[in-house]
């Protein structure tokens, strides 16, 4: 597998498998990619590397200049806005120099001496990969339990600390979640195991402080293998609750946090394509739930003593046009967040009924959302917002006095940042059946819309994850030196409402590339750029997108970056080995049947490289990935390579120490931005 020369093209090995389902036979020729444990496959991962270092060996002074521009913009000393909870104020804080956070608290007020509870830089210190995932303070703040990442693969471990003596019990609870759950006892502690094998969230454990974590009772098994299950405390902090959920469906249980070892009750049965989710406030419960045909979702309420969907009242009602996406409750107040038309609102409605309105935002393309909270008696409801041009800021809103406090804006240093130099807006393309896509655009000032200019176009579309129009100092980089920066807010998000959603999934899903591809269109047609300066990035399900816009339409891109990327849908659909797989049957459909497995061949990119010419590529991906395997970038970059007719750059480039977040460190990640950065540069001519 090693380089003859310097510039030789790895090839990987042919070796043909059948693969046969519905009488339908398929040949995989690099199958074998699939065994990490294989030396042959770390070979040829190591391979691709170098001949990815190789070809971009001309930009690494440049990637170098990227990294630095990009870290020099980040305010290195830097700490959150504290947050208070349970009388101590928390607070994150990076150190110069540093790529791990700081975590403290202060009692009481914020000039208390402060506590260290967690300096990650020293747990990280040799190892490659590091993640604190979670941490949960016990109600009377002696123990914190906190949980561990050094692999990258998102099985976390379980440890106690004892925050009086500084001691970390010796007691280690293995792949698990990453988050666990204190019980009002303060000994009792709630977690969540996975499945050795499919890393499915299965399993709900109980562990009593000082005692063996092999004597820990498990409390609840989710048998349903496409539901994942979680546990956490209600903000009220009077109930323990365990949550069940699939793409389409989903169940709670709770228990007083007071008798953790009393059982826990069901508070609404399980039914296909009914949703619902519940906050505890006083003697009742409030739920968000799509039940009787409420598309968009509607607010109800419950008493905590008659939980069943019978007893349910309406309190904000299923509108047509308004995604009610979230709640926060407060003593006084309730705040829901709900998104028409695209854009996300706030809106504040007082308990006695007084009060219901909106906070205002002006601009079309901005963010906003419900931040930390955790305190249930204020009367300041604590947000963020931010826009392509604006960074981001956490804001305090007092409900009583009606103002609102700007406590942090994010500083943007080098460069003379000034978000007036930049211009945002909103576009829309209309898509081969009509239906108009929005787009948010930025880019810098000056710019002429003459079809010269490089443009990066973003999308995800899948999971209704909506991709909101949100600001990025790291994207000056390319916004300094010509780009336009497009996201397209295709259909399989959640961007216009549930049915955005539902029409870009399983026998829709074809929307969703038809909607990107009909958006670079428009791009080009509108003289934004053209297809010799169009570029496209994606990914995860959004390399998915970019596997199958190319397998389509691969003369309207220059360039393409696709991370993680899921391009092996058909043969990753059918291992119900594999972490996700079961649970993601109600997203992109279920091939042991007939017609997902024929709907899915049609558009799965690995099924449908051609020989024809493909745009220039970077595809990125890690080792230890448990969301998307690395197989899958592997097995089509070489069946690309097999198949291409061009001379267009195809570069792999695997982190062997990182899984599906890439590098950790807030830093480290930077340098895969850089390369990302570079590979576009280089392909505009554009190298400084």
């Amino acid at each position: 597998m090693s380089l003859k020369n310097a510039l030789q093209i790895p090839q990987a090995t042919k070796i043909p498998k059948k693969l046969t389902k519905h009488k339908d036979v398929r040949v995989d020729n690099y199958y074998w990619l699939n065994d990490r444990e294989n030396p042959q496959v770390i070979d040829y991962l190591n391979t691709e590397n170098a001949y990815t270092k190789e070809v971009m060996q001309h930009t690494e002074a440049f990637q170098k200049d990227l990294f630095e521009e990009m870290k020099g913009r980040i305010k290195e000393d830097d700490s959150s806005v504290p947050y208070k909870l349970n009388g101590y104020w928390y607070i994150t804080r990076f150190e110069k120099g540093q790529d791990y956070p700081v975590y403290l608290r202060k009692k009481e007020s914020l000039e208390a001496p402060e506590e260290i509870l967690f300096d990650c830089n020293e747990m990280a210190k040799g190892l490659p990969f590091f993640n604190l995932g979670s941490m949960a303070i016990s109600p009377d703040n002696t123990l914190v339990s906190f949980s561990t990442d050094t692999v990258g693969r998102r099985q976390y471990t379980i440890q106690i600390k004892n925050l009086v003596t500084g001691e970390i019990y010796t007691d280690k609870i293995l792949n698990t979640t990453s988050s666990s759950t204190w019980a009002n006892d303060n000994k009792t502690l709630f977690y969540c195991m996975k499945d050795d094998v499919t890393l499915r969230s299965h399993k709900i454990f109980k562990h009593k402080l000082h005692t063996e974590v092999i004597d820990d009772v498990e409390v609840f098994y989710e048998a349903d293998e496409t539901f994942n299950t979680f546990v956490y405390k209600s903000k009220s902090k009077k109930y323990l609750i365990i949550g069940s959920s699939s793409t389409l469906s989903s169940e709670y249980r709770i228990v007083n946090a007071d008798t953790p070892d009393a059982e826990f009750k069901i508070f609404q049965k399980r039914k296909r394509d009914f949703e619902y989710s519940i906050a505890h406030y006083n003697d009742s419960f409030y739920i968000i739930s799509n039940c009787d045909d409420a598309t968009n979702f509607k607010l109800l309420k419950t008493s905590e003593l008659k939980t069943e969907k019978r007893y349910w009242k309406e309190v904000i009602p299923h509108r047509k046009d308004v995604l009610l996406e979230d709640i926060e409750i407060f003593r006084d107040y309730l705040v829901v967040n709900e998104r028409e038309n695209g854009l996300n609102n706030l809106r504040i409605m007082s308990w006695d009924g007084k009060e219901d309105y909106f906070l205002p935002f002006e601009s079309e393309t901005y963010t906003a959302y419900i931040g930390s909270n955790p305190d249930f008696d204020s009367d300041v409801l604590r947000y963020s917002y931010n826009s392509l041009t604006s960074p981001s800021s956490v804001i305090d809103y007092n409900f009583k006095t009606k103002k609102s406090e700007i406590k942090k804006e994010q500083e943007v240093l080098r460069g003379n940042f000034k978000k007036e130099n930049y211009e945002s807006k909103r576009i829309w393309a209309t898509a081969r059946d009509g239906v108009k896509v929005p787009m948010s655009l930025v880019y810098k000032k000056g710019v002429k819309l003459d079809g010269t200019n490089p443009l990066l176009q973003y999308a995800y579309g899948s999971y209704g994850s909506t991709i909101d129009p949100s600001f990025s100092s790291v994207r000056l980089s390319l916004l300094d030196r010509g780009f336009i920066y497009a996201i397209a807010h295709i259909r399989g998000g959640e961007y216009l409402g549930r049915d955005w959603y539902e029409n870009g999934k399983l026998l829709n899903k074809l929307n969703t590339f038809h909607d990107f591809i009909d958006c670079s269109k428009y791009l080009i047609e509108e003289n934004y750029t053209s297809a010799k300066h169009l570029y496209a990035y994606g990914g995860s399900a959004g390399g998915l997108l970019m596997g199958a816009v190319i397998n389509m339409n691969p003369e309207l891109y220059n360039g393409i970056l696709a991370a993680v990327p899921f391009v092996d849908v058909v043969t990753t659909m059918l291992d119900d080995s594999i972490p996700l797989t079961t649970g993601e049957y109600d997203e992109w459909g279920n091939p042991n049947k007939l017609e997902y497995y024929n709907y899915m061949k049609l558009y799965s990119p690995y099924d449908n490289v051609e020989q024809k010419n493909y745009p220039n590529m970077l595809v990125t991906t890690g080792l230890h990935d448990s969301q998307v395997q690395y197989w899958e970038p592997a097995k089509w970059v070489a069946k690309l390579r097999e198949l291409k007719t061009d001379t267009n750059k195809l570069l792999l480039h695997t982190d062997m120490d990182a899984g599906h977040g890439g590098a950790s460190g807030r830093f480290e990640s930077l340098k895969e931005v850089a390369l990302e950065y570079a590979f576009l540069l280089d392909l505009e001519g554009i190298c400084g």
